[in-house]
């Protein structure tokens, strides 16, 4: 700044020649205005793949067409570099400021790995050095207008989660990263506390290592348990973006810098990350509403769309309707060719699912669903989506077709 103004931290003629902490404010406020989007990746939980999944989902973000800011806040195991074979790039910096690494055209990366001697330094700080460093690579490297910045934070709710949460006050949200199995899903559970405390919006929960994705058939197998991360996501009341299966290639691509979603998009795995991708870019800002686009991933086909319906309007609670209305669609011109009413069986836990199956349902939209139901559907391999207002059923269904069905929190008190 030059035009003479003082600087409400010292008083100083010229704010842009002082250091002092208001205009370090300002600074970085300036930093991250430019920021449209800024999603943290986090969990409780080592070991989960995070910083794969804030990779991948950086870089399909960047293949979209959108300028994307990678950050690698993990100051005592930085791994984004490796992951993105970026090992010994060396940064350039001007005038009190960092140019960030160059993965692509649209996607910028920083870490502290550009900045050791080599990859077996050991940093052995504490909590102010490092909010001191995630600070500088906030306010002092040159990001730019970005559609995105995603941020990979380390495991755990110590410094580095609580720093960035604290730094940036306008973030979209957290995306909580989880695998099937209890032990991880105790501890995820502690890092939505942790954001419900700190006034951090969670985004939803991804399910990592959710089956296996078969090399030689393509087909997702069950070898380890499923499902949990959607049931815990319906306890605590956050939205659940999807499950990424195991893929050997995966190890692979992340040993050898080479990101899957790029080089393997073909792969079911890489599918997965490109549904959640859709979940996250279309969500809106600051909300727990959705778009729901799912009928642009389908192939041409016809599809039941299953819709409960209470006095004549979209059911708030599934398993309390006076009827069902199935319609018939065409998937590939996005239209309703048919449809019935059907009255469902007397209410018992457990028995819509399986009707519904009989009836050839491949999607339920409901406003609410409990998390029994809920994974009895998925066992049927039917999709389900909740949080549906109670529009009239056919708005409701061509409203998914065309891309604009609005979605909230899954309503149901059951």
């Amino acid at each position: 700044m030059s035009d003479g103004s003082s600087c409400s931290g010292c008083g100083e003629a010229q704010a842009g020649t002082c250091n002092g902490p208001a205009n370090e404010d300002h600074i970085l406020k300036e930093r991250l205005g430019k920021i449209k989007h800024k999603i943290v990746v986090i969990s409780g939980k080592g070991g989960v793949g995070k910083s794969t999944v804030a990779v991948n989902l950086a870089v399909s973000l960047s293949l979209s067409g959108r300028k994307v800011g990678l950050l690698d806040v993990d100051i005592h195991g930085p791994s984004i570099p490796n992951l993105l074979g970026l090992q010994g790039v060396t940064l350039q910096a001007n005038n009190k400021t960092i140019s960030p690494a160059r993965f692509s055209e649209n996607l910028k990366v920083m870490s502290i790995g550009f900045l050791l001697n080599s990859r077996d330094e050991a940093i052995i700080w504490r909590g102010p050095m490092k909010m001191g460093v995630i600070n500088q690579f906030l306010k002092d490297v040159e990001w730019g207008d970005l559609d995105y910045l995603v941020v990979d934070s380390p495991p755990g709710t110590g410094d580095e989660p609580l720093s960035i949460c604290q730094l940036i006050e306008d973030a979209d949200g957290a995306v909580i990263v989880t695998t099937p199995q209890n032990v991880s899903l105790l501890d995820v559970r502690k890092s939505i506390n942790f954001c419900k405390k700190l006034d951090m919006n969670v985004l939803g929960i991804v399910e990592n290592m959710s089956g296996f994705a078969c090399p030689e058939c393509n087909k997702v197998i069950d070898i380890f348990k499923k499902g949990g991360g959607e049931i815990m996501a319906l306890e605590m009341d956050v939205r659940y973006l999807g499950s990424i299966p195991l893929d050997p290639v995966m190890v692979t691509a992340g040993d050898s810098g080479r990101p899957f979603v790029h080089h393997y998009a073909r792969t079911e795995t890489a599918k997965s990350f490109e549904k959640i991708v859709m979940k996250l870019s279309n969500s809106k800002t600051g909300s727990q509403e959705t778009i729901i686009t799912g009928i642009q991933e389908m192939n041409d086909k016809n599809i039941k769309i299953a819709v409960p319906v209470a006095e004549g309007r979209l059911a708030q609670h599934f398993g309390h309707c006076e009827q069902f209305l199935i319609f018939d669609v065409d998937t590939g011109k996005k239209v309703i060719t048919d449809r019935m009413s059907l009255t469902p069986p007397p209410h018992e836990p457990g028995i819509l699912p399986p009707w519904l199956k009989e009836q050839g349902a491949d999607i339920i939209i409901t406003g609410g669903m409990g998390g029994r139901a809920l994974q009895l559907f998925r066992t049927q391999d039917v999709e389900v989506i909740t949080g549906a207002m109670p529009d009239l059923p056919e708005n409701v269904v061509k409203n998914y077709l065309n891309g604009s069905l609005r979605t909230g929190e899954n309503v149901c008190d059951h």
